[in-house]
């Protein structure tokens, strides 16, 4: 079966190869949606059972190359001392990874057949999801950090063709530029981490017999908080962290299944994979400090990034912002110590957020046909959407309450152990984790608070969109997907949205089924041993593990010798969860959108702030943009013109201006010849006699 495992890697890859150059050579090929998702479905799908038996047969880490069980069946380059091999790894955390990679990814795959129906890039769509998980499973599967830096980047660009999916639209064009050049800032750390790990431990493997994760003791001096300082950077760009979260935010342009698999389940979760499987080089003493700064670079993104979502209308901008905000609670885990925590949300957030995307996606569809609705992304002209779209609003619901962290849903759990990790750090010592704590804490509420006012806004309260009456046999409108959508309104009835079709709402009940059950992988520690999560990345015994639990089970001890606190802080979280909860929607059940004025009027100025994203954009733009801009135009610009090609043509010229001058010589005259020939031997015998 190990001669299989290849296939997980090959299988994407090989669809994106079949797709693309089908639809290159065969304009028929292009029209076979329904062959074009299926096959692109299914280069994922199998993958995803590939991963399951590995899983469920695992008994100690899987070596594998991409042509078979040998890791080194194919090198990729060699110089000196280093060989490079296209060498995976199964273990703990890279086989959960691959699980959620592949098993979140065809449900998205199997969504964008419906959502994408008749848009004319329809091949290439299909062909960017396919070579995005294929980037993302050598990010997630790679056993050296060069092939893990060939996801890493493979899933930059893949992003890049996703975001400017609709390019002809400036707009999404710029929000793609904008994510791949934020993105290259990260990776400039990671390069640098790279080159010092190898430097000093003399290999780039990542786990197994004389690797990083292996010598990472060896680590010392500068080095010791260097290398985990520059992968929290390079972690900033692709998990969007302050201070490079903008990009993510503006990648909602492109379709919304893009959002759900790239900025949800996989691509933004890179960062916090890296810091996790690297996590025992923030467990030693010289990386203590960068523990802190990972916790509260965490924190203040998280709470940022809420307040802005609370005053945004766009349905897919304040989850674009949920998502960055949740981020931070992630990075908050790590900066904690508690990697198995941070993965845990990784796993329940993509479960909720994937389903949450989709479902604004279904909304979206429908407030399409709504052809007098001018922005079908406002949630100021939605209401009332359960009606008619019940699935979409039963699953929208469940995450909903899933992410709010509403008790028995996934969110609650991990969530929860989130918070509880940082205030046991501050009761260890550690002071400034009860700042981070706190903050979590006000962030957790005002999630409640957002998300309950985006579900009440589009789902319950009036209908705020207005009823169309057909004048024909056929309605027809055109949104930006770049297709046509049709309305049937052959009798004259009410034009109203309606439920989307069973390929996106059996995605979304599948994970919403997952927010339900999901959590439960990770009981509180008020429950002995039943964290199945924590026993299966860390070890049984808490030994063995993929994961450096030692600093996870000070922790866990601390809470258990203080269970008063621990049941006490359990019961705030629930507290604040349902508190948030109930006062947005009896706010906005009884207000309705003046609801929004009541929470404008209240914040004043700072509400005008948040809604302006806290004017961050318009400061980089200010401070590095134009300044970038302007040194291009008068220094470097003059400086190429002036100096470069300045000295290129000035030899140019002098060359021209020597020819024109000597070719004067060439006369044609034998008498001038014979005249130099004699001036030129008098020359030489003066200076002979002279010398």
């Amino acid at each position: 079966m190990e001669n299989l495992y290849s296939l997980i890697l090959l299988l994407p890859f090989l669809g994106a190869t079949v797709i693309g150059l089908g639809g290159f050579v065969s304009p028929g090929f292009r029209k076979n949606e329904a062959g074009i998702g299926a096959l692109a479905t299914l280069m994922v799908l199998v993958p995803f059972f590939l991963v399951a038996y590995a899983f469920l047969n695992y008994h100690g880490p899987i070596d594998f190359g991409l042509f078979g069980s040998d890791p080194k069946s194919l090198q990729w380059m060699s110089g000196g001392k280093l060989d490079i091999y296209f060498g995976y790894r199964l273990d703990e955390l890279s086989l959960t990874m691959a699980l959620i990679v592949t098993g979140v990814g065809s449900l998205i795959h199997l969504y964008s057949i419906s959502y994408m129906h008749g848009d004319r890039g329809f091949y290439k769509f299909f062909l960017y999801l396919n070579l995005f998980i294929f980037a993302m499973l050598n990010l997630v599967l790679g056993n050296n950090l060069v092939v893990l830096f060939l996801g890493w980047e493979g899933v930059g660009a893949c992003s890049y063709f996703l975001i400017g999916f609709w390019y002809e639209d400036m707009e999404k064009a710029k929000a793609a530029q904008k994510a791949f050049v934020a993105n290259r800032i990260g990776d400039f750390a990671m390069i640098c981490a790279m080159m010092i790990l190898y430097t000093s431990l003399g290999t780039l493997t990542i786990s197994g017999d004389n690797s990083i994760l292996s010598n990472l003791h060896l680590l010392d001096g500068t080095a010791a908080w260097l290398v985990p300082l520059l992968l929290f950077l390079a972690a900033t760009g692709k998990s969007a962290q302050i201070p490079l979260y903008v990009w993510l935010p503006d990648a909602m342009a492109g379709p919304t299944p893009v959002s759900a698999l790239i900025h949800a389940a996989t691509m933004v979760t890179s960062g916090i994979y890296l810091i996790a499987r690297m996590g025992g080089a923030y467990l030693t003493p010289e990386a203590e400090s960068i523990r802190l700064i990972v916790a509260i670079g965490g924190a203040a993104t998280a709470v940022m990034a809420a307040m802005i979502a609370v005053a945004q209308n766009d349905i897919k901008k304040v989850l674009a912002y949920s998502t960055v905000s949740q981020l931070g609670f992630m990075f908050m885990a790590l900066g904690a110590g508690a990697f198995t925590t941070a993965i845990f949300h990784v796993m329940t957030h993509a479960f909720f957020k994937a389903c949450l995307f989709l479902g604004s996606g279904s909304v979206i569809h429908a407030m399409h046909h709504m052809h007098s609705v001018k922005d079908p992304q406002d949630i100021r002209t939605m209401g009332n959407l359960k009606k008619y779209m019940p699935s979409t609003h039963m699953t929208f619901f469940i995450s909903t309450l899933a992410i709010a962290g509403i008790p028995g849903l996934a969110g609650f759990f991990s969530k929860d152990e989130i918070l509880t990790m940082a205030f046991m750090n501050g009761m260890n010592g550690s002071y400034a984790y009860y700042l981070v704590w706190g903050v979590g804490m006000l962030t957790a509420l005002m999630t409640a608070f957002y998300m309950t006012r985006v579900y009440f806004l589009t789902f319950r309260g009036s209908e705020r969109f207005p009823m169309e009456h057909g004048k024909g046999h056929h309605d027809h409108g055109h949104d930006d997907h770049g297709h046509d959508h049709h309305g049937h309104d052959g009798h004259g009835h009410s034009h109203t949205p309606h439920e989307s079709p069973a390929l996106m709402t059996i995605p979304l009940w599948i994970l919403a089924g997952l927010a339900i059950v999901g959590g439960y992988l990770g009981l509180p520690g008020l429950i002995p041993h039943a964290h199945a999560l924590n026993n299966w990345l860390g070890g049984h015994d808490g030994h063995g593990g993929t994961i450096d639990m030692t600093h996870y089970h000070r922790l866990e001890e601390t809470a258990h010798h203080h269970m008063a606190v621990e049941v006490g802080l359990i019961l705030l979280s629930i507290g604040i969860a349902v508190g948030g909860v109930l006062f947005a929607w009896r706010l906005y059940s009884k207000h309705g959108l003046k609801g929004d004025e009541m929470v404008k009027n209240r914040l004043g100025k700072f509400y005008t702030h948040m809604s302006n994203k806290f004017y961050v954009d318009e400061l980089y733009q200010k401070i590095i943009i134009d300044p970038f801009v302007f040194l291009g135009r008068n220094v470097v610009m003059a400086f190429d013109k002036w100096v470069l090609d300045g000295a290129v043509n000035g030899l140019g010229n002098l060359v021209l201006f020597l020819g024109d001058t000597l070719k004067l010589l060439q006369t044609g005259l034998v008498s001038q010849y014979a005249l130099m020939v004699v001036l030129g031997v008098v020359a030489i015998l003066t200076y002979l006699i002279v010398a």
